[in-house]
Parts: structure tokens; C-alpha cells; sequence
């Protein structure tokens, strides 16, 4: 016998498809939906940071400072002698109203008996006792108590030198706010106030990453000063041309560890900021963001019209700035003596990747001290290639 449909029961078979096609949809959609989800958010985050930072520049001038990171906690800077400076003075200057900015005077170690107890005037004074002193500019987050910061002075004052370590207004138990403008008068105020006490001493300039940027715009401006009152005095003086005056009146010395071209450059170097190089508009952006914090710190620039000794230390697996663009300033300092036929020399070391140095030990050199040694008695030496250690 034949079997017979229904009325409504084609309609009850489609809607039985129907269902049952919607439901394993709805099985897949869970997890299709958290995937775009998912997705969209990235999209989200990814778009934003740049128009985060165009509303808020600010933000990137406490990323690159990043003063407020005060690394080591619980050091007491006012007493070096805890991290084994026995023979260091802590004292503060106050290069304007309301600011005061905390700095180590480390003597060389063959001071050491005579520091013991010695007050601020006998410190003051060992300046002019004919070892060269060297202002050592840190680089950002913390303290001048940093583990790597402390260790360099040590080296440097086994090696026979003074060192003056400075914390930047903002830094450490310095008050105030940092900024390129501020960072460097800190850094002039502080080589002033070395000068009037150093006699014939040497006085070089130290800078390590973000200080190599104060390193470089403190040495120029210095120059600049020091030229215009040589003109002064020369005035009445015939056949005195400015390759004449810059030599003598220049910094001693200029040694800059892990150096950046330009701020601008170096945030763009960063990881997170390769993550947009094919962003339309990013470099834009990023040169907006760097301008509105008045962040410049343009070593390319001052290297071609500073007219100094320079040493350039750098390794090749520095994993903060790129290796290249410590070759980069190497080669306009080269360039800018040839171009000024000028007597400074100019030297760079590099350490190789295997040695592990990376950004901040390249204190562990064995043989920094003697780097030093050579370039700061290099007035007679013509040195224009790299050393590769």
C-alpha cells in the first residue's frame, strides 16, 4: 500500500533541514566569532597607539626618560660608600632656582687613604691635581647608582682619573623634570663648575646612550661659547682664523658608549615601532610626537662642527641602539675632520657579538682602561680606523 504524505509534511521536512543546518552553524560560529573578535581588537590596539600618541606626545618623552623607573629601590645616594665608592663625595649643585641635582665625585683609587674623612673643599681641590676628571653622562631609567654605572667608575678611577657622576633634573634624588633643554644645561652647568676648579686637568665628556645625545649638544655649545670669547680677545689681532682657535678651546675629550644619530631615528629603531614602518603617515607621526616633546638630541648634527677628540665604543649585538648607527657617526666625524682639516682624531672601538657586551658591560672589557688611557693621550696619535676587539 502506498503511503501518503501529509499536508504540511514537505513543510515540516524543510523546516527540519532548516533547523538542523542552523544549528551546526551556530555550533562553528562560537569560535569564528572570537577569532574576528580577536582580530578586530588587534586592529584596534594597532591603530591607536599612533593616534594615542598625536593626542598625548607626552607619553613618549616619559618612555624615552623613563626617570620615574628609579632603579636600584632602596640605595641611599647621599652615602656611595654603601655600594663600595669608599672614597666618593656625594653633594648636590643648584644650577637654577628649585632645581638640585645629585652628584658622586669619585678620586682616583690612589686617593683613597687621604679621602677617608675628607670634607667637600679637600675633594674641590684634588680636581686640579693634573689626572684628567671625566663628567659621566648616564643614560635613561634610574639612578647614577645603577649596577653597570657604578663598575665604570670604579674601572675609571683605578685607572687613575676623577669621575663626576650626574643625575639629570628628574633622575635619582634630582628635582625637576628632564628635558634635552634641561638634561644639557645640567651637564654645562656641572663641566663650569669642574673648570673653575680643574686648572690645567683634563676635563673629557663622557655619554652613555641617551647621554651621549647631552654629551654631544653640552660639547658643542662649550665650543661655541669658548670660540665666541676667543673672537673677542682676538680682535685685534691679524691672521687668526677660526681652525686656529677651535683646537684650544674645544673639550678635552668626548667619549660617547652606545651613541644614537637623532632621538627621532633611534624611536623608530625600536621593535615596537618597526611594527608600523609600512604604516601610512607613521614617520610623520613619529617626527610630530619627537618635536612636540622638544626631544632632538641630534648627535649626526653636532658631530659635523665639533671639533674635539671622540671615542666611540659600541657592540655589535647592542640590542637597544642598533650597531649602525654608532658606524654611522663614526663616519660624519671622520668626514667633518676632513672637511674642517682639522688635528682631532677620531676613534672608534666595536666588540664583537661573541663577547656578549651588548648595551650596558662594556665595562667588562679588560682592557677599557688602557682604551681610555691611549685616547686621552692621543694629541700626537692620527687614529681614523676602527678597533675590533
Amino acid at each position: 500500500m502506498d503511503s501518503k504524505e501529509t499536508p504540511g509534511s514537505e513543510n515540516k521536512k524543510s523546516y527540519c533541514k532548516l533547523n538542523t543546518v542552523t544549528s551546526e552553524r551556530s555550533q562553528c560560529s562560537p569560535g569564528l566569532s572570537i577569532l574576528k573578535k580577536a582580530i578586530f581588537l588587534q586592529c584596534i590596539v594597532y591603530i591607536s597607539l599612533p593616534v594615542i600618541l598625536c593626542l598625548f606626545p607626552w607619553i613618549l618623552g616619559h618612555v624615552v626618560f623613563s626617570h620615574w623607573l628609579r632603579f636600584p629601590y632602596l640605595v641611599d645616594l647621599t652615602n656611595p660608600a654603601e655600594l663600595s665608592l669608599n672614597h666618593t663625595l656625594n653633594f648636590y649643585l643648584i644650577p637654577e632656582e628649585g632645581i638640585s641635582l645629585g652628584v658622586w665625585h669619585t678620586v682616583p683609587d690612589s686617593q683613597w687613604e687621604k679621602a677617608q674623612g675628607a670634607g667637600p673643599e679637600w675633594y674641590s681641590e684634588t680636581l686640579g691635581d693634573g689626572s684628567p676628571v671625566i663628567i659621566y653622562l648616564h643614560g635613561n631609567v634610574g639612578s647614577r647608582a645603577i649596577n653597570h654605572r657604578v663598575e665604570l667608575v670604579k674601572i675609571l678611577s683605578a685607572a687613575g682619573y676623577h669621575v663626576l657622576s650626574l643625575d639629570y633634573r628628574g633622575y635619582g634624588d634630582s628635582s625637576g623634570e628632564p628635558s634635552e633643554v634641561g638634561m644639557t644645561s645640567d651637564a654645562l652647568y656641572l663641566y663650569q663648575w669642574v673648570k673653575t676648579r680643574s686648572r690645567t686637568s683634563q676635563v673629557c665628556l663622557w655619554g652613555h646612550s641617551l647621554g651621549t645625545g647631552v654629551a654631544t649638544n653640552a660639547a658643542v655649545k662649550i665650543q661655541e661659547q669658548a670660540m665666541e670669547l676667543a673672537r673677542e680677545r682676538a680682535r685685534d689681532l691679524r691672521d687668526v682664523t677660526q681652525a686656529d682657535l677651535e683646537p684650544s678651546y674645544a673639550v678635552d675629550g668626548v667619549i660617547l658608549e652606545a651613541p644614537y644619530t637623532n632621538m627621532e631615528e633611534e624611536v623608530a629603531s625600536h621593535p615596537l615601532s618597526m611594527m608600523y614602518q609600512y604604516l601610512p603617515g607613521f614617520e610623520s607621526v613619529l617626527h610630530h610626537v619627537t618635536q612636540s616633546n622638544n626631544m632632538v638630541f641630534a648627535n649626526d648634527e653636532n658631530l659635523k662642527t665639533l671639533t674635539t677628540r671622540i671615542l666611540f665604543l659600541h657592540a655589535e649585538d647592542d640590542n637597544v641602539v642598533p650597531f649602525y648607527m654608532g658606524q654611522k657617526l663614526y663616519q660624519i666625524a671622520l668626514q667633518a675632520r676632513r672637511q674642517l682639516d682639522a688635528e682631532y682624531q677620531v676613534f672608534m672601538v666595536s666588540y664583537s657579538e661573541s663577547l656578549g657586551y651588548s648595551h650596558n658591560y662594556i665595562y667588562l672589557d679588560p682592557n677599557l682602561a688602557s682604551i681610555v688611557g691611549r685616547f686621552l693621550q692621543s694629541k700626537n696619535n692620527n687614529i681614523d680606523r676602527p678597533i675590533v676587539r
